[in-house]
């Protein structure tokens, strides 16, 4: 007798009390950050249209880009503060910023979300800047002095700690690429710089701790996956354990004990293929007909199950950005349904993921690349800096007022299927507003 092939139809459901919310860092969203090295590059070296300017004045509109967050269902939100801003000049601190970021953090708890604040997301303060930066052996110092200042005063309303956004991104853009500030290719430089940002999480978590015993910190890491072009290439294979090692475990590695959490940012797949020398190279997928996004990343669902997987021991793990580039809304709802049934599976496999900030809430300030990527749930005329939610913010609210994926947005996973087709938007729209 022929077995009858079961269909399930039940939601795939998250853990309780799971964290779902989006992240932005405070550089790319607020506007104005005069006083950092960031700002300071783009007027001296990046043409007009790709200097951040006003980006999307969240630093003076916060309360309504917080209405969204609350009215899309968000539980979470991640954020980042501006050093530059609170510490305009070395060993000066400006109360008013602080204020500014106590009255923002409020803001979020009075909603009802919870936070998780990053202290640096990549921009520094000018004077840093020109003291030698990440390169200089006071550097650790300098970033240690800020937290122990602005840690008691923000304490009361941050749940989750990240020191520090993606160091080895940082490194990679600053000091190997040579593609951001400041613009220097050295891989000596490069090593000290790592080793200062190790050095400076580890003081950074130590006082933080000091400050507030029970207090949770990692950092947001961004971790890649990797495999071989050939499965059974032994040089290609030893090129996966090496570039994964170097990419995604090394900080980890050098800074164990030091991490209440793992933070993980995950956009990245990479295909290792033997060229000439050595080492194998990374393959340009688009010459495949891979999926990519409108910055040329692989679209590879497997990969966050794979990496999440691999970091299965035992710390909890929040995905701290995970997102895609896209004009077309209809992919970024299939990357959502695609990408967190994978981390659902994660969850399945024993992985203890317990959140997801979605890269990102509003459309921003993509760094070297300026306004052209498009992130957001939430659609911005940088013209009129009016907000609008897309169709891929309700499917994510449908999700998260389920605490999982119901089985009818299965559909999404089609082409051009209207969001009124599967959910009820009388009761998830939001209205943005200019």
């Amino acid at each position: 007798m022929a077995t009858v092939p079961q269909h399930d139809h039940e939601t795939l459901k998250f853990p309780e009390g799971f964290l779902w919310g989006a992240a932005t860092s405070a550089h790319q969203v607020e506007g104005n950050n005069t006083n950092s090295d960031w700002w300071e590059w783009e007027q001296r070296v990046q043409p007009e249209e790709k200097r951040s300017r006003e980006a999307c004045d969240q630093y003076n509109r916060y309360e309504e880009d917080f209405d969204l967050v609350k009215k899309l269902g968000h539980n979470a939100h991640r954020l980042s503060i501006e050093w530059s801003r609170i510490e305009p000049e070395e060993g000066v601190f400006n109360q008013e910023a602080i204020n500014h970021y106590k009255a923002e953090l409020k803001a979020l708890k009075d909603r009802g979300i919870t936070v998780m604040l990053t202290l640096h997301h990549f921009t520094n303060p000018l004077w840093f800047a020109k003291k030698g930066g990440w390169e200089s052996f006071r550097a650790p110092y300098y970033f240690q002095r800020f937290v122990k200042k602005i840690v008691p005063e923000l304490k009361d309303y941050v749940d989750l700690w990240i020191t520090i956004n993606e160091p080895g991104v940082l490194m990679w853009g600053s000091y190997l690429s040579g593609k951001w500030p400041p613009q220097k290719k050295s891989n000596l430089a490069s090593i000290k710089v790592l080793w200062h940002l190790m050095k400076a999480h580890k003081k950074a978590y130590k006082t933080i701790h000091k400050l507030i015993p029970n207090a949770k910190v990692g950092i947001a890491q961004n971790v890649q996956s990797f495999t071989a072009f050939h499965k059974h290439s032994l040089i290609e294979q030893l090129g996966v354990i090496f570039s994964d090692f170097m990419t995604n475990h090394i900080f980890f590695t050098f800074t164990k004990g030091r991490h209440d959490f793992l933070g993980m940012n995950y956009y990245f797949h990479n295909r290792l293929k033997r060229n000439k020398g050595i080492m194998p190279k990374i393959v340009d997928v688009s010459a495949y007909s891979k999926e990519v996004s409108d910055m040329g990343w692989e679209v590879f669902p497997e990969g966050i199950f794979n990496v999440l997987t691999d970091f299965a021991d035992g710390l909890p793990i929040y995905i701290t950005e995970c997102g895609i580039a896209t004009s077309n809304d209809d992919r970024r709802i299939r990357f959502l349904m695609q990408y967190l049934q994978e981390v659902y599976r994660a969850i399945q496999a024993g992985v203890k993921v317990k959140g997801f900030f979605y890269w990102s809430l509003l459309d921003n300030f993509e760094w070297a690349d300026g306004f052209d990527p498009r992130f957001g749930l939430v659609e911005m005329d940088y013209t009129t800096q009016k907000r609008t939610p897309r169709p891929s913010a309700l499917v994510y609210a449908d999700i998260i007022k389920n605490n999982g994926i119901r089985h009818h947005l299965m559909k999404f996973l089609g082409h051009r299927v209207h969001v009124d087709e599967v959910l009820e938007v009388k009761d998830l729209t939001v209205d943005g507003r200019g």
